[in-house]
């Protein structure tokens, strides 16, 4: 047979046939190897090498690995030049390697795609990869990155968890590079675009790719290379002769060598010249490596897995490529507070009880200090999660015995886990942890691997893996359940194995033995660690080994989230990655005592605050070996500004702690005074840090970050900042004194000094001696400062400063962040506060540039101090931004020899703009631009007058203002028109100028007058409160205490007192405004001497006249420094130049504001209504009242029991509560009256209902309270639930009735809806939320009643009555929230109707919350309320009044349901309110300046007309103090309404929580309060009949002492009782003045021995010093445990004899209760007089009941002189009766007692004695 012949097509199909056996053989290789492309390691042997002619400093290394000869370099086609310098390659690669681009895309403008494949050369280490991917992205204008990866097989990437979450929307600005892609061979250059610069060029040397071993080199512009770690580098700059730095975390000793360390940082920054231009260059890589520093300056990266991702950061300055650096990897965390305190730690204290020898010692040296760790000896047999219940047994209750004394605990954490039991069974955490598979496997991915650590054998967590990160999370959440503390430090997490590998050994495979091993310590790439073949859910130990720190900081986080919740917290972790910053922080690892270990710790700080980890330290004095005392000294002091500042020392070692060398050691000296600068420093610190985290800047910074154009600096590692503006010059050295430092070119300041040095661009000699480390503060700073303290807890409550330094331009600048210091994420929520702060011209600017925090503490700046001020300051003006204030002398302190200015006593509010101007002078203008930022454009647009140095800057023309004309004369008063002076532009175009208005002067009466301004043409709202006016004018001149003048321009009205002829009122001045929406009026002042305006809480009860404003507008505002509060009082008395007073009134409801300045002047501001004045002429300040409350009604006269002690508090859990502070009271014997029930006895908040689950005996308990003698008082809100399910009769009769507030008909008929107190029905309320979600979420809608109607008033009796008749009974009634307050915004929704502006006014009065419009937390003012007439008003002018409409109402029902007076509490205050309630002062805080607050704002409220007034006694927010509550507790038995009462969540504060000594004090101060409540009460009766003051200012009574005239920290009742309480922590003397009379001490009875002088009084913990006044009888009655029966005992009288033996008194006595007794004369009223030992009763009124009838019993005179032989009762119709007495002749006492007589006092008697 023949053969056979193949066709064409036959052999086409063999040919295709063999071709793909040929693939397929290629893909099971490729399968069975993962290896595409893979070049084997003879590829191109015999290649020919193609040298070129280089520079040796820009030689590439082609024999990393070592053993170089001439022969295996040629192997490798690389070049082989010997030289004489063995650190220099001799084998070097030629141009023969390398890759080639094939391919090159460009899909946009921001985005490059290549294909490479590798150049025909010989292969390194095999495995080459052929084809390879380039990828570049442009992401910012400042960062792009570039990664080159295998074209065809994925390989191991970084799995970063920020870097990941990056948007990657493109840059929209210009790039500040462009790319330049070399093809052949593959090359990259970066250049700068501006000025065009080449920044990072690969074309140095070829690019390899293996699969385990990648190479990369790039030049880079200049040698200032920093960066790469971890190592200890011994210069920050790079040393660029060929040293190589292997990357590879590893637990070794930072002893000074070239070995990896904990750390892995494959990123380096590259200064380029002195232009500040810098580079980053980043390799996102985590397998082993080395990074080659060259000369050429080159940096070469060999990586042995792994991706080439580099990301490279081009800069304007350093600090520029930080942020951009930070802005990847994640910002750096804000640190808590307490973790910029000091810190003390040390590894094996041996027990518990040495550490706590430790902490005492150094509490005891009063070292600042925070934080106390324990090491891993706290651990039972050194297995986390235990505690040695030996040694340790108390450690449970460790964390409080810190957080006791302000302190804070760390625990440390290692990874592995033991595999053994426990002493006492199971090892819970290890069995869990099998259960949850959390460990780390060996390269089966099943078999958990083995090694051993501290405790033996472990097995190691992955925190890669989500189960393992649970059971790490669960297991720091259970052990925090036994040991509780504040933070957690880890340590061992590189990760540590005390084995190589495993207790089994590693494998022989590339992993555990690659073919090339960077030079990491040992040379072996599992030493003291795990196999690299172990497996983790991210993948290879050998790809994720450096990764494990990472991953634990993040497992550590989220336990750290779960276990303290919304507190900060904190972790710090050994080992690290990029990116941790964002969590964790680190400390420098285990150093030694030793002089390099000192010195190392600060290029070690500078590095890692470039890798974004700026919380960072050195181990203290060092970790192992003893540390000399000069070591440890001068590590103290440069330790004292580490961000991380914490001691500590290993096992085995000497203590270190600073107190363990001598509690008064030259050390603890040394280191308390740098500590307390540091803890001084805090807020400065702090504020780096947010600065760090919102702008990516180093916290410790190199000097070349800021003078980058100093070559000098360059280099400069021994020194440091913090920040800009802090140099720290540490000694670092033995037995020096003199350090060589540099000083940068700028301005210096010694800080501690204050001098300002010479010396700058130069190297100096700084003499530091033994205690002493180099501090300066640069020009042109200001920093945040806080007076230190022992704990950050206690600085945190400190008085705020600044301090100032003032550059060569006389400027500064600066800035503050403070947030609560533990809460998390404060940034993002917005939960803080931010200054900017700056000096320009002499003006300092505080400027708040986001407040969403209220510091609790009532911070305050305090102190001022400015650097570099050549002349003393003539004056220095504070402003608030709305008032000025000329500072005394004594605030004010200027070092001539120094040029520094001290300014003291400050008392800026934190959260408050304010300027401080010491370059100006005050003008006695009048200010055209009230509002905020005032600049000479925008005055001038109002055709003002600027002056910049003057106060104010903008000022008017002396003739601006209205023109008078047609005036009219009469004998009641005057008329006239005026007009608008048009040679003035209107200056607010957004409020109508009303150009012509009409002038009514009405002579009231001989000692009163009012003038009304007002537009003849059309309507304007006026106040519809009537007063009680003559029916007809005074019209006889000659009995009238004045006249009145007019100017006619500018217009103005003198009013002159005529006696005297001082001018008591002048308007005569420009200014003058009446638009449709700001009205204004200014007038000159007779005197300094201005009492009143409210309700503000003021510093001081006269006025200070230094440009201060206060806003006037009710507001649900707890009271603050010039912050609007709830009432409002436009009336003030002001005195003359004669001693004469006077007071004004004007009588408008509107927001509004009044301004002083020091002419003196006063001008006012409202947004509303006319001008109605009122002025009463006095001449005394007691009568100045006593006209007043004619004019607008007297005060009402409240029940007697209301004058007994009240106790209240706003968070009762129960009536068992309640009935149990009842019994306690009564047990302890302290004299208690009334007890209140706040909003919590209510269902859901609601009025008129009962909590029936928590309170449904209360009804049974007040029956019981009453039956006993004692009263109740509840509380009601205005504002009435409206999303009830069932029948609510409250809101369904109000809507039946219409009874609650509307939008006007025109714009809607609906309700203006808003929340406050009640619930939603049917929901659980979660109080973890914050607030403004609980509103939304829980609070349902309410109405608000308009009390303006008659048929409002109906309704609201009604639902008064019925809970009276059906609930529970009740004696008085206490209102609240009656500004109105709501918790939202105008309206729910926000959305309010109508007119904006009605919100938002043209001008807005310095209000607490002026920047959020007048319906924050209250209504919309378009909303609509009617007037009892029926005409409709709009809230916008009635806001003021709501209180006042709410508190009459309520007075009558409470008459008509309990058929008795009672009393009535309101919050909410308007003139007149005094008629029908009292009033406290408002939510105040526990703290000691609320003592001296309350006296100012009760004399206040006694000259508005209210007598019933007292502060909440021991403060209503903040925990109270024992010693704080004691004086309160004193001070608050004198307030005519006497109540103690706090806030829900706080502590218990009523007298019997205190225990028995506190309880004993309260009830002697209190007996003695019941022993003159007869007194009290005439008084009270005296104010309700007559207008007198019942709490008076010592200068009503002593006016013609001017010293007198200032004295607000004593007060009277009346006349005759003098009260000097204690008002400041831990004093035993107050200062007291006492008048010009004389006095005896009510405790002793003796007569004072001085007058007219200020005296120390002795006053203990259990005394508050009172004195009776000589010429006077105080009428008394022995106590009881209430009024009740107190009112049963017989009277006493309490005589004081003046210098001619006499003295006088009254007693008003009724039923205590009845209504209109005094109307209806149905009282007792009778005087008592002595003169010449003969006391006699005169009785003017005798209507009292039999059943009220009082027998005379004790009667005390002091000031007898005797002996005394006799005491004699004269009684008509009965025989003289003869009573025994008692004389004590040392005091001057007389006693004796009538008792046995039974007299009734309303029957006439003589008593004489005779002597």
């Amino acid at each position: 047979m023949g053969k056979r012949r193949f066709s064409g097509l036959e052999v086409t199909l063999m040919v295709l046939f063999s071709l793909v056996l040929v693939v397929a053989v290629a893909l099971i290789v490729v399968l069975a190897t993962g290896e595409p492309g893979v070049i084997g390691e003879d590829s191109g042997s015999n290649i020919i090498p193609e040298c070129p002619n280089i520079p040796d400093g820009e030689r590439v290394d082609c024999f990393p690995d070592g053993g170089a000869s001439q022969q295996k370099c040629l192997e490798r086609a690389c070049c082989w030049s010997p030289l004489n310098e063995t650190n220099v390659p001799w084998c070097f690669f030629s141009k023969n390697h390398g890759y080639s681009v094939v391919s090159e895309n460009k899909p946009d403008s921001t985005h490059i795609e290549a294909k490479l494949t590798r150049m025909d050369s010989p292969s390194l280490f095999g495995a080459d990869i052929k084809e390879l991917t380039f990828y570049a992205e442009m992401q910012t204008e400042n960062r792009f990155q570039f990664k080159i990866t295998d074209a065809k097989q994925a390989r191991y990437e970084v799995p970063h968890e920020h870097v990941q979450s990056l948007s990657s929307s493109p840059p929209t600005g210009p790039l500040k590079y462009r790319l330049e892609l070399i093809h052949k061979p593959f090359g990259l250059r970066v250049w700068r675009t501006s000025p065009e610069k080449i920044l990072f060029d690969t074309t140095l040397g070829p690019l390899v790719f293996a699969d385990q071993y990648l190479q990369l080199s790039a030049k880079l512009p200049s040698h200032n290379i920093y960066g790469l770690g971890e190592h200890v580098h011994q210069t920050f700059r790079h040393d660029t002769n060929w040293r190589t730095w292997p990357i590879f975390t590893r637990d070794g000793f930072p002893n000074g060598g070239t070995h990896n360390l904990y750390g892995h940082y494959p990123y380096l920054t590259c200064l380029e010249d002195e232009s500040g231009h810098s580079i980053g260059v980043f390799l996102m890589n985590s397998n082993a490596m080395e990074v080659t520093i060259q000369p050429a300056p080159a940096v070469t990266f060999r990586t042995i897995g792994g991706v080439l991702d580099f990301y490279i950061l081009v800069g304007d300055t350093p600090e520029a490529v930080v942020d951009e650096f930070t802005k990847l990897i994640g910002r750096p965390f804000i640190p808590p507070y307490w973790s910029l305190g000091f810190q003390i730690s040390r590894w094996d204290y041996g027990s518990l009880d040495e550490v706590k020898r430790v902490v005492e010692r150094n509490r005891l040296a009063g070292l600042p200090y925070d934080v106390q760790y324990t090491d891993i000896d706290y651990m039972e047999d050194k297995k986390i999660f235990t505690y040695d219940m030996d040694k340790f047994k108390d450690l449970p209750q460790f964390a409080d015995y810190m957080h006791e004394k302000g302190q804070k605990y760390i625990i440390i954490l290692d990874p592995a886990v033991s595999t053994g039991s426990r002493i006492n069974g199971p090892y819970e955490a290890l069995e869990r942890g099998h259960a949850a598979h959390a460990w780390v496997t060996e390269s089966d991915g099943k078999t958990p691997l083995l090694g051993e650590v501290w405790p033996g054998e472990t097995v190691f967590p992955d925190y890669t893996n989500d189960a393992c990160i649970e059971w790490w999370v669960n297991e720091i959440l259970l052990f925090y359940g036994e040991v509780k503390h504040d933070a957690l430090w880890i340590d061992m997490n590189e990760v540590a194995n005390f084995v190589k590998g495993s207790i089994k050994g590693c494998a022989d495979n590339k992993l555990n033995y690659p073919p090339f091993t960077p030079r990491i310590l040992d040379d072996l790439m599992y030493s003291k660690t795990l196999c690299m073949d172990a497996k983790h859910k991210w993948g290879t130990h050998y790809d994720v080994h450096s990764l494990y720190g990472y991953s634990m900081v993040l497992a550590t986080e989220k336990a750290a989230r779960r276990v303290f919740g919304n507190s900060r917290s904190m972790v710090f972790s050994r080992s690290s990655f990029p990116g941790v910053g964002k969590y964790a922080g680190h400390w420098l690892g285990d150093n030694g005592a030793n002089w390099n270990d000192i010195k190392w710790a600060i290029p070690g700080m500078l590095e890692f605050n470039l890798f974004g980890i700026p919380y960072v330290g050195a181990d203290i004095c060092g970790f192992f070996d003893d540390s000399s005392e000069e070591l440890c000294r001068r590590w103290m002091q440069v330790g004292a500004f580490y961000p991380f500042s914490r001691n500590h020392n290993a096992q085995g070692y000497k203590d270190q702690d600073p107190a363990s060398y001598g509690v008064d050691s030259l050390l603890v000296n040394s280191s308390k005074h740098y500590l307390n600068i540091r803890y001084t420093l805090l807020p400065y610190l702090y504020t780096l840090f947010y600065k760090a985290h919102t702008n990516g800047e180093t916290v410790v910074r190199p000097m070349m970050h800021e003078f980058y154009s100093d070559s000098e600096t360059w280099a400069v590692d021994k020194q440091f900042l913090w920040g800009a503006h802090l140099l720290i010059t540490p000694v670092l050295d033995p037995g020096v004194a003199t350090v060589e430092a540099y000083i940068p070119d700028a301005i210096w300041y010694d800080f501690e000094t204050e001098t300002k040095i010479t010396e700058r661009k130069v190297k100096v000699s700084m003499n530091l001696t033994e205690d002493k480390l180099g501090l300066h503060l640069r020009g042109g700073a200001i920093l945040p400062i806080q007076r230190p303290d022992v704990t950050t807890t206690y600085s945190r409550l400190r008085p705020m400063g600044l301090i100032i330094a003032l550059d060569d331009n006389k400027a500064a600048s600066g800035e503050l962040f403070w947030d609560d210091g533990d809460s998390r994420d404060t940034v993002s929520s917005g939960f803080h506060i931010r200054y900017q702060f700056s000096v320009v011209n002499g003006v300092l600017t505080m400027d708040v540039v986001h407040k969403g925090y209220t510091d609790p503490n009532n911070l305050k700046f305090e102190d001022i101090t400015v650097m570099g001020v050549t002349t003393a300051p003539t004056l220095v003006l504070v402003s608030d931004g709305t008032t000025s204030n000329a500072l005394p002398e004594s605030q004010v302190h200027y070092d001539s020899t120094k040029q520094v200015i001290h300014l003291t006593n400050l008392e800026l509010e934190l959260g408050k703009n304010y300027t401080v101007q010491w370059e100006a002078t005050p003008s006695g203008n009048f200010d055209c631009y009230p509002e905020d930022g005032v600049d000479e454009a925008k005055c001038k647009a109002r055709g003002c007058i600027w002056e910049p140095l003057s106060i104010p800057r903008c000022y008017y023309a002396e003739t601006h203002g209205y023109i008078a004309s047609n005036v009219v004369q009469s004998e009641s008063g005057i008329s006239l028109d005026i007009d608008r002076n048009t040679e003035f532009q209107s200056q607010r175009s957004l409020s109508r100028d009303i150009n012509k208005l009409r002038v009514d002067i009405t002579y009231l009466s001989e000692h009163s007058l009012r003038w009304k301004i007002y537009d003849p043409a059309t309507a304007r709202y006026e106040v519809p409160i009537p007063l009680n006016l003559p029916s007809t004018p005074e019209t006889d001149e000659a009995k009238r205490l004045y006249k009145v003048e007019i100017n006619n321009k500018p217009f103005g009205i003198r009013v002159i007192r005529k006696d005297t002829a001082e001018t008591i009122w002048n308007s005569a001045v420009p200014g003058f405004t009446f638009s449709d929406m700001f009205l204004q009026i200014s007038t000159l002042l007779p005197s300094n001497y201005v009492y009143g305006f409210g309700e503000t809480e003021h510093l001081s009860y006269k006025h200070d006249l230094n440009f201060h404003k206060y806003g006037l507008f009710a507001k649900d505002q707890p009271p603050g420094y010039k912050l609007n509060s709830y009432g409002v009082h436009p009336f003030y008395m002001g005195l003359e130049k004669s001693k004469n007073a006077h007071g004004v009134l004007l009588l408008n409801s509107n927001a509004m504001d009044v301004s002083f300045q020091p002419n003196p002047a006063l001008t006012y501001r409202t947004i509303g209504g006319i001008l109605d004045f009122y002025m009463v002429m006095g001449p005394t300040p007691e009568v100045v009242v006593q006209q007043y409350t004619e004019m607008i009604g007297r005060p009402v006269l409240p029940a007697y029991w209301s004058l007994g002690f009240q106790l209240c508090r706003y968070g009762y859990a129960n009536d068992t509560e309640i009935a149990d502070l009842y019994k306690d009271m009564k047990d302890a014997g302290i004299p208690y009256d009334v007890q209140y029930a706040d909003i919590d006895y209510m269902e859901r908040q609601m009025d008129f209902t009962l909590d029936e689950k928590n309170f449904k005996g209360l009804p049974a308990l007040v029956d019981q309270m009453r039956a006993e003698g004692m009263r109740f008082i509840f509380i009601l809100d205005p504002a009435i639930a409206a999303n009830e399910t069932e029948d609510y009769p409250a809101f369904r009769l109000g809507m039946e009735q219409d009874v609650f507030i509307k939008w006007p008909p025109e714009l809607s008929s609906d309700i203006v809806w808003g929340k406050v107190w009640p619930d939603y029905p049917n929901i659980t309320v979660d109080n973890s939320l914050d607030w403004d979600t609980q509103v939304e979420r829980f609070r349902a809608f309410v109405a608000f009643p308009d009390f303006f109607k008659d048929s409002t008033a109906k309704w609201w009796q009604d639902q008064i009555k019925d809970f009276y008749n059906n609930i529970t009974k009740f004696d008085g009634l206490w209102i609240d929230m009656n500004e109105p307050a709501s918790f939202v915004h105008g309206t729910v929704g926000g959305n309010c109707l109508g007119d904006p502006d009605l919100e938002n006014p043209p001008y807005m009065p310095p209000l607490e919350s002026m920047q959020r419009g007048l319906n924050h937390k209250t209504l919309c003012m378009n909303s609509q309320q009617i007037l009892a007439d029926g005409t409709p008003v709009k809230h916008y002018d009635v806001h003021n009044l709501y209180g006042w409409s709410h508190t009459e109402p309520t007075y009558n029902a409470l008459l008509s349901t309990t058929g008795k007076r009672g009393v009535v509490i309101t919050r909410s205050t308007y003139p007149s309110s005094g008629r029908w309630a009292g009033h406290w002062l408002g939510d105040n805080y526990s703290a000691w300046d609320q003592l001296l607050k309350s006296i100012i704002g009760m004399m206040e409220f006694s000259i508005f007309g209210i007598s019933y007034t007292g502060a909440d006694i021991c403060g209503f927010f903040n925990p109270a103090e024992y010693e704080m509550c004691l004086r309160w507790m004193q001070l608050g038995a004198f307030y005519p309404f006497s109540r103690n009462h706090n806030t829900i969540y706080m502590p218990r504060q009523d007298p019997v929580a205190w225990g028995t000594e506190f309880a004993g004090m309260s009830r002697d101060v209190l007996n003695i309060r019941y022993t003159l409540l007869p007194y009290l009460n005439t008084l009270m009766y005296e104010a309700h009949v007559y207008g007198n003051t019942v709490v008076r200012p010592m200068l009503h009574e002593f006016v013609t002492d001017e010293t007198t005239w200032s004295i607000d920290r004593q007060f009277l009742w009346g006349p005759a009782l003098l009260i000097t309480p204690a008002l400041d922590q831990g004093v035993t003397v107050v200062r007291g003045y006492v008048p010009n009379a004389r006095w005896y001490d009510y405790h002793t009875g003796k007569v004072v021995g001085v007058r007219g002088q200020f005296v120390d009084m002795d006053a203990p913990l259990a005394k508050i010093n009172l004195h009776v006044r000589g010429g006077y009888i105080l009428p008394w009655q022995k106590p009881e445990n209430n009024t009740h029966y107190s009112r049963r005992n017989p009277l006493g009288l309490l005589v004081a004899l003046d210098d001619a033996g006499s003295a006088r008194g009254s007693l008003f006595w009724d039923d205590g209760e009845g209504i209109d007794t005094v109307q209806n004369k149905r009282f007792l009223l009778t005087t008592f007089d002595v003169s010449s030992g003969v006391l006699t009763n005169t009785v003017t009124t005798d209507g009292l009941a039999e059943a009220d009838r009082l027998t005379l019993g004790e009667v005390k005179v002091w000031g007898v002189t005797g002996p005394i032989t006799g005491v004699t009762m004269t009684v008509a119709g009965k025989p003289d009766a003869t009573l025994l007495f008692t004389y004590n002749a040392e005091v001057q006492e007389l006693l004796f007692d009538v008792t046995s007589q039974s007299h009734t006092i309303e029957k006439s008697f003589t008593i004489t004695w005779r002597t």
